[in-house]
Formats: C-alpha cells, sequence, structure tokens
C-alpha cells in the first residue's frame, strides 16, 4: 500500500488493531469512505456503518462504487488464479501482479 500511495502526497498508509471508531476518535476524524463493487458489499458495509454510527455518532460513512471493471473481482478469486499462474495484471496494480508471481513462484 505504501508504494502504491507514494504519487499522493496527501495520503497515509497507517496500521491499526482497533476499532475504526476509536482511531477516528483520537484523530478527531468525522468522515469514513468505503468502496463497495455491488449490493453484497453494501448491505454488508451498510450494517458496519450503523455499528459505527452507534460507537461514535459523529461519523459519517461515505459509499463509493467501484469502477465496472472490477465489478467482480474478489481478492479470494485473484490469489486462486495468481496460485495457477494465471494472469492478474490487468486486475490489480503492477506491484501487487509481481508481488503475486514472486509468491506463487
Amino acid at each position: 500500500m505504501k508504494e502504491l500511495i507514494k504519487p499522493f502526497k496527501n495520503v497515509t498508509v497507517l496500521i491499526w488493531d482497533s476499532l475504526i471508531v476509536d482511531y477516528m476518535k483520537q484523530e478527531n476524524l468525522h468522515l469514513l469512505v468505503r468502496g463497495v463493487r455491488g449490493m453484497d458489499d453494501f448491505s454488508y458495509e451498510f450494517e458496519l456503518s450503523m455499528m459505527n454510527k452507534a460507537l461514535y455518532p459523529n461519523i459519517e460513512t461515505l459509499f463509493m462504487t467501484t469502477d465496472p471493471k472490477y465489478f467482480v473481482l474478489r481478492s479470494s478469486s485473484i490469489r486462486e488464479l495468481a496460485s495457477f499462474h494465471g494472469d492478474v495484471s490487468g486486475m490489480v496494480p503492477p506491484i501487487v501482479a509481481a508481488a503475486l508471481k514472486e509468491k506463487c513462484s
């Protein structure tokens, strides 16, 4: 992730091992952006947003839909394809494709 965001000077990658709302409270953040591919994702993410809102009423969640070319992609499917030495280059960033290729060699 850190490699992927290098071009964006206003983006940071952090590791947090607790509730996202705890981090947001600590940093005085109020907007959470979540990506969704389809209705299954939206249903799950919507439930999470309601739970987060109950834990931290100041939070707002913004849902962003994916580009249609990524609509059916699941990380588990990509990992499986890579494990059989399939071409995942059109499905993930080049750095991720290279890492998967190396891991599955």
